[in-house]
């Protein structure tokens, strides 16, 4: 197991094992998520082909999850750097593939929010259909690990006390750039994480400083809910977002992102005004 990401040459899709400056298509696979559990992934069907990765288009790492759940408040610090008190139960919203922009995919800032922030994330990807599951199991459901930034509109967020509307903008979400399995990524939960905006570092923190585990998270959601292979977590955001400093720090028409998870990986993403 290594490395996986969705690609693009043209018009044609595929999913595909990273190989340093290469990938092998799957055959028969044209992304991962439902087609790619984690029994798929463990012996996966390579091609012969090999493509430069300079040659291709990354994708959402997974492009069409059946379903996208994130975690609201899960860093102690940044509970603190806002209005909320610390949970005792996970907060969770959802979010639609529609959000999802590929690695150096623009994320699109519309002309109706004037307070777009960032939110640097470690996001996982379910491997096996798992329903009412806690600790050993929880975690072994977990076919891998990417990136995510989880853009938010902050006067939309707060127009009401659901969250729905502010997180879930189009083109909003970047997702990858690899699916890295959890061999490569050891203690999930002992992993710097950092966001730089324009190269300022904004957010720096570490996976051990989640209120809520992995295993609590995957706990929780599949309690009410089956998670099935391609549904993806995103597992909350440290302190240091924009809207929470003074002066505000809020995303403009050229701004440029990169969030970096030790283990998992690089997701750099500029920001663009939405033309209407």
């Amino acid at each position: 197991m290594s490395r996986f990401a969705s690609c693009a040459v043209g018009e044609r899709r595929f999913a595909a094992v990273v190989e340093g400056e290469s990938v092998r298509p799957l055959s028969g696979i044209s992304e991962l998520g439902a087609a790619t559990p984690l029994e798929l992934l463990a012996s996966p069907p390579l091609s012969d082909e090999s493509i430069p990765l300079a040659d291709v288009t990354l994708r959402p790492v997974v492009p069409r999850p059946g379903k996208i759940l994130c975690v609201g408040l899960n860093y102690r610090a940044h509970v603190e750097e806002g209005v909320y008190e610390v949970p005792d139960y996970p907060v969770l919203f959802p979010k639609f593939a529609d959000a999802l922009v590929g690695p150096g995919e623009p994320v699109l800032v519309p002309p109706e929010s004037e307070a777009v922030d960032y939110e640097g994330e470690m996001a996982l990807v379910i491997g096996r259909t798992v329903r009412r599951v806690s600790g050993d199991e929880a975690l072994a459901a977990v076919a891998g690990y990417t990136v995510a930034n989880d853009v938010t509109m902050r006067d939309y967020q707060y127009k009401t006390h659901q969250w729905l509307v502010g997180k879930t903008w189009a083109s909003s979400t970047p997702l990858g750039p690899f699916l890295v399995t959890p061999d490569e990524v050891g203690d999930p939960h002992a992993l710097d994480i950092s966001l730089t905006l324009n190269g300022e570092t904004m957010q720096s923190s570490n996976t051990s400083r989640f209120i809520f585990d992995i295993p609590t998270l995957i706990g929780t959601i599949s309690e009410f809910i089956p998670l099935n292979p391609g549904d993806v977590v995103l597992t909350g955001t440290p302190e240091g977002v924009g809207f929470r400093r003074d002066p505000k720090v809020l995303l403009r028409d050229g701004d440029s992102m990169v969030v970096e998870v030790e283990n998992v990986g690089r997701l750099e993403s500029p920001v663009a005004a939405e033309r209407v």
